[in-house]
């Protein structure tokens, strides 16, 4: 990410990341899409965007992103399917500071995603719903969906079947081993499990958290596996998603901070609140009472 100033422009919109707390998959589409059950928790971990509106229609991405041309970046897709989705005419020039590793399984480009067709919602006039937003999100992405609802949740489908949950907020400690790993390769992994017997929230919340993935990214992926042996001195890490990001639970915040300053120094670790309810909403609600206050006077 090449970054640039962003004095002068106003209130950030947050765009945070998540933890798959639990990933089975449990059958697979003719399509090859695979069916999975997942719980989704939002940590206060997040990226950056701004939002400059345009009145020419045109959507411009200023901060570059390595490997992802501009067209492909998600941030600029949203813009656009929010576009044609309500026939808007008018554009924006969007700046993203990126603090989420990309190909780490903490949603950062699907957060992105999700951030700018709520703010955009809203910045533009366009006054869609959450449902209707999240129609236009899924195809951008299965994780999408969630971060524009931006509530905790169980997951069923391909990760589109939400059902809002109300989780234990711990602390988290965050281990980024330095690689990316590919969802796609993970997926088409021959030895992935691909039949978990479907479980209900009540297991979960009793302690099943499998990730069915784990096995095959600790084979395919030494930095991850050696990320995951070094939590094991600490009770043990669990992969988010796909990884490569694994992370261990903690009750206290000064715990966790002890132990993210002893993580290995070729890891980035970090220490984040696991959170409920995502700080994009909040954002939100601030932009909504601004505008209202705006038009009253």
């Amino acid at each position: 990410m090449t970054e640039r100033s962003t004095a002068g422009l106003g209130t950030p919109w947050p765009a945070p990341a998540k933890l798959n707390l639990m990933l089975r998959v449990v059958g697979r589409r003719p399509n090859g899409y695979h069916e999975l059950q997942t719980v989704f928790q939002f940590i206060d971990r997040c990226d950056r965007l701004w939002f400059d509106v345009r009145d020419d229609g045109r959507v411009r991405r200023l901060t570059s992103v390595s490997g992802v041309p501009e067209a492909e970046d998600l941030t600029v897709r949203a813009a656009r399917a929010l576009q044609e989705a309500t026939g808007c005419g008018l554009g924006v020039d969007i700046r993203c500071e990126k603090m989420l590793p990309m190909g780490g399984g903490l949603g950062g480009g699907s957060s992105d995603a999700a951030t700018t067709l709520v703010a955009l919602n809203q910045l533009w006039g366009t006054e869609l719903d959450e449902d209707a937003l999240s129609e236009i999100a899924l195809p951008l992405g299965a994780d999408v969906p969630v971060f524009v609802r931006g509530r905790a949740a169980w997951a069923e489908g391909v990760g589109e079947r939400l059902s809002p949950v109300e989780l234990p907020q711990p602390w988290y400690l965050v281990l980024a081993p330095p690689c990316s790993v590919s969802t796609r390769d993970v997926f088409c992994h021959p030895e992935l499990t691909r039949d978990s017997v479907c479980i209900k929230l009540e297991d979960f919340l009793s302690g099943n958290a499998v990730n069915d993935c784990l096995p095959v990214v600790r084979r395919g992926y030494p930095p991850v596996e050696a990320a995951l042996a070094w939590l094991d001195h600490w009770g043990g890490g669990r992969l988010t998603g796909t990884g490569a990001c694994v992370f261990a639970v903690f009750d206290d915040r000064e715990r966790a901070l002890d132990v993210s300053r002893q993580a290995p120094a070729h890891l980035q670790a970090f220490v984040a609140r696991g959170l409920n309810r995502s700080p994009l909403l909040d954002r939100l609600d601030q932009e909504v009472a601004s505008s209202s206050l705006v038009a009253d006077s």
